[in-house]
């Protein structure tokens, strides 16, 4: 009940990029709402304390949509109007096109290189445990 009225208050973009319903948990007394992300293989979830100034603060999700989806995706995402517009033109393309190229594209790691010589003897046999 609770959740669900403050839901109505949640119209920035950046809601668009997290499942719709948060996860109410209570951390060390404290209670907060998790915001799992749905980024492919994506697995971080961020909290926001209710008992704070900022409850209502979107600056830690949008750190994390930067860092996640990329800069350009975040800068459509402020284009829109409102979360729901960027749940449907802006996460559900970037979900259904992304291939493995963009996604590390995203994650600011630069250009990718491929290596195409053969592993020597030592490289085929080691092991990392």
């Amino acid at each position: 009940m609770f959740t669900e009225r403050l839901m109505k208050d949640w119209v920035s973009p950046v809601y668009a990029f997290f499942h719709q319903t948060p996860k109410i948990v209570e951390v060390n007394g404290r209670h907060a709402h998790e915001f799992k992300c749905k980024g492919k293989g994506c697995k971080a979830s961020i909290r926001r304390f209710l008992d704070k100034a900022d409850a209502r603060s979107t600056g830690n999700m949008r750190k994390h949509v930067r860092s996640c989806w990329g800069d350009e995706v975040m800068r459509a995402a402020d284009e829109a109007k409102d979360a729901d517009e960027v749940r449907k033109r802006i996460v559900g393309s970037v979900l259904k096109n992304g291939t493995i190229t963009v996604s590390f594209e995203k994650r600011g790691k630069g250009k990718i290189t491929y290596s195409h010589r053969q592993h020597t003897k030592t490289e085929a046999r080691y092991r990392p445990f």
